[in-house]
């Protein structure tokens, strides 16, 4: 199986929760997981031709492509075992839909949990 990369906001306090878990319960070397502020995750961001000033969406890369959202959020969560009913529970609501609710709490997340000093991983 081919290790499949997450680019998150390294200053993110939500972001570095979702990390922290992901540590936790995701099946061990299934995922790299890189800081877009990174030099690292800039050089991902940049061959992709995405935006390297500000990271407004997790970033997945596996063996299907690039994928952002509320998609990309939720092949995150398909890999834990434990947590695949809510993928499927989640998965019924339009995309559109998701992704709308996906960006508000991204827009907001620094607001709503603050900014951390320290990523959750280290490269």
């Amino acid at each position: 199986m081919e290790r499949s990369t997450i680019i998150f906001d390294g200053e993110c306090n939500l972001c570095n929760g979702v990390i922290g878990k992901l540590v936790q319960y995701a099946p061990k070397d299934q995922f790299d997981m890189v800081p877009f502020q990174s030099p690292y995750g800039q050089e991902l961001l940049k061959n992709r031709g995405m935006e390297t000033g500000q990271l407004e969406t997790v970033v997945l890369i596996d063996e299907a492509g690039t994928h952002t959202l509320s998609t990309g959020f939720l092949r995150i969560l398909a890999s834990i075992p434990a947590w695949r009913w809510a993928v499927v529970l989640v998965e019924s609501i339009p995309r559109p839909l998701r992704d709308y609710i996906y960006r508000i709490a991204a827009t907001n997340r620094v607001r709503w949990f603050g900014k951390s000093q320290a990523c959750a991983v280290s490269l």
